[in-house]
């Protein structure tokens, strides 16, 4: 199975990366899932029915959220009906919608899991206790391959993560701070690891805003509305190999520059 993740998708400008990229990518590449995060799809923060729906028509199979998940209360009723999002698992199990995704792709099944960090972000329970209790529920699930979406701010977490889950995921990729890391490799159980995948949108600016509101906030203090930014759209993404035993046999970082 042949996977590819785009990292976090911010506002508009990102989702035309992804409808204008996508289609290509998954042709030069052989790709059979496309799985994206996408907790900032809507104006960079939070996710909309209608924004969903316009990256699962640009052929995305599933999204995953983090921890902005819940930003937008019109989108609850759609989390709870749309089983191809996953919001992360280690949210209150009252939360809107569900932990993980199943996607059927090649004759094989995958698992799609989001669980968010603890460290400098809130959420409920341990990820790391958590994806014990989820993996021995797919085990019973028999899945083929999981693809972890580890959504948190500090590289040490999810470094530790990745080992904690390696032989036993196929991937554990992580998404939040939007910048792409240089350290992907496949660890020795079999885990397909990159620290962070990066950012699909407009990379003129800081993090995916413009970047006069950025500055004006360091350098002042003073509020400043945090805007996407359409300024130097790329998209940011890595390329999974998978064996059918569940392990990966190869990772590597996608890059592409939409065109003006």
């Amino acid at each position: 199975m042949r996977i590819l993740f785009i990292g976090d998708i911010v506002g508009s400008c990102g989702r035309r990366c992804v409808r204008e990229l996508v289609p290509a990518l998954r042709s030069e590449f052989a790709v059979d899932v496309v799985v994206a995060n996408a907790e900032n799809a809507a104006a960079g923060l939070g996710i909309t029915e209608r924004t969903a729906r316009e990256l699962f028509e640009a052929g995305c199979d599933a999204l995953t959220l983090g921890n902005h998940a819940f930003r937008r209360a019109e989108s609850y009723p759609y989390l709870d009906r749309e089983e191809r999002i996953a919001r992360p698992a280690n949210f209150p199990l009252s939360s809107p919608g569900r932990g993980y995704s199943l996607v059927e792709a090649a004759g094989r099944r995958l698992a799609v899991v989001n669980l968010c960090g603890t460290v400098f972000l809130e959420c409920t329970n341990s990820p790391f206790v958590t994806v014990d209790q989820l993996l021995a529920s797919l085990e019973r699930q028999r899945v083929d391959h999981v693809l972890v979406d580890f959504h948190a701010e500090a590289t040490s977490e999810k470094i530790a993560f990745g080992w904690y889950v390696d032989g036993r995921v196929t991937a554990c990729v992580g998404t939040h701070t939007h910048v792409q890391t240089a350290d992907e490799r496949v660890l020795p159980g079999g885990t397909a690891y990159i620290t962070d995948v990066g950012m699909t949108g407009g990379h003129g600016g800081v993090i995916g805003v413009r970047r006069d509101a950025a500055l004006e906030r360091f350098l002042r203090m003073t509020y400043a509305r945090f805007e996407p930014t359409d300024e130097d759209p790329r998209l940011h993404g890595v390329l999974i190999d998978a064996d059918g035993d569940g392990r990966a046999r190869a990772i590597e970082r996608v890059s592409r520059a939409l065109s003006a």
